[in-house]
């Protein structure tokens, strides 16, 4: 556990409703204080955090004096809408103490399921977070349906592990971790402190298909670390209220139970858009671009892009070529392709004035490229 944890740069950390909400009871000021803290803590250790929080619908019922939870799904949209702006507001406010910006990013699943949303929502939180700001996530409640809700927070928090390609995630929750029977009623039940994520006997653990053992939640956690080690991203499962339960994770100590990612995280990146099959076109470079991409490991700019081949929209993966038609590396373009036949051969420092935007100076950044030898 030392290792994973103290070695990960990029981490999200998701804080269960009852934990933020001191059990429902309204936005918890003392334990979002502590959070901060400690997020603080890992920014200024030169760590970046995104935060996915739930409590926005216990907030607003709080605000709005009902003291049950309603059933039809307009009252909870509404009651989200006006709970976010108190747990927007306290994260504010908490983080700010500690010279740290904060943001709020609602998402749906249809943000992530749409290719071009999906990339300008990674773009947004890499900005965000390349600005020392700490990206506030929930579902957004106040328009999700049942067909494009997440339909919890953990599943969001390992979806946006995904998306950042995260190092870690951290599930803080209201129990210790995880364990093989439910403590409560077998006496033999032993706490899982490291595991492989993923492993099917997990699922059976925390009360899944054909178990009878329920243990409040745990499987939509398990399933999470599973989820998240597809983008290589290791996860541990801890108790929220455990004193300094992330600067001790970051330093290394055995807190929790660890889901180990079985795949590391660029070999998952590249063998996923190696492997890809469904290739949308094929750009092809001079050599002066090869050598770049080769020797350099840099991204591939427009520059040195001598023709674009197929049709292609931004973010599809295309092949890299060269004037041989030799496969130099496969990647996720920036443009589709009719811009990028606009700006190939062209600096840059043109792209905005010949397409009137620009997205990124680059036609496929070095982080989603790989190269095929």
């Amino acid at each position: 556990m030392n290792e994973v944890l103290k070695n990960a740069r990029r981490i999200v950390v998701k804080v269960g409703s009852s934990l933020v909400t001191n059990e429902g009871k309204g936005v918890d000021a003392e334990a979002i204080g502590n959070w901060c803290r400690q997020m603080a803590a890992l920014a200024h250790d030169g760590r970046e955090v995104i935060m996915v929080s739930s409590g926005a619908i216990a907030e607003g019922m709080k605000r709005l004096g009902w003291s049950a939870r309603p059933k039809e799904i307009h009252d909870l949209q509404a009651a989200a809408a006006v709970g976010q702006m108190g747990l927007a507001q306290m994260y504010e406010s908490k983080l700010s103490e500690h010279g740290m910006g904060s943001a709020q990013v609602l998402l749906t699943h249809a943000d992530l399921a749409d290719r071009e949303r999906y990339l300008n929502a990674r773009s947004t939180l890499l900005a965000l977070l390349s600005h020392k700001v700490v990206p506030v996530i929930n579902e957004n409640d106040t328009v999700v349906t049942d067909e494009i809700k997440f339909g919890d927070n953990d599943t969001l928090g390992a979806l946006v592990a995904n998306l950042v390609e995260a190092d870690a995630l951290v599930i803080l929750t209201d129990q210790k971790g995880l364990y093989s029977a439910d403590p409560r009623k077998d006496p033999d039940a032993r706490f899982i402190d490291v595991c492989e994520a993923g492993d099917p006997a997990l699922e059976q653990m925390a009360g899944g298909a054909g178990s009878r053992v329920g243990t409040g939640g745990m499987i939509t956690k398990v399933l999470a670390a599973k989820r998240a080690a597809r983008s290589g991203a290791s996860t541990v499962i801890a108790w929220g209220r455990e004193p300094d339960v992330l600067v001790r994770l970051s330093q290394g100590e055995p807190i929790g139970s660890l889901f180990v990612a079985g795949t590391a995280k660029f070999t998952a990146r590249k063998q996923w858009m190696a492997d890809h099959l469904q290739l949308r076109g094929v750009v092809v470079i001079d050599d002066g671009a090869v050598a770049k991409l080769r020797d350099e490991g840099k991204s591939l700019l427009p520059i040195g892009v001598v023709e674009v081949q197929g049709e292609f929209h931004r973010g599809d993966v295309v092949a890299v070529r060269s004037l041989t038609g030799h496969d130099v590396a496969r990647g996720l373009t920036s443009y589709a392709s009719s811009e990028a036949r606009l700006i190939a051969r062209k600096p840059s420092s043109e792209i905005e004035g010949i397409l009137g935007f620009i997205i990124e100076p680059a036609l496929i950044h070095r982080d989603n490229l790989v190269l095929m030898d």
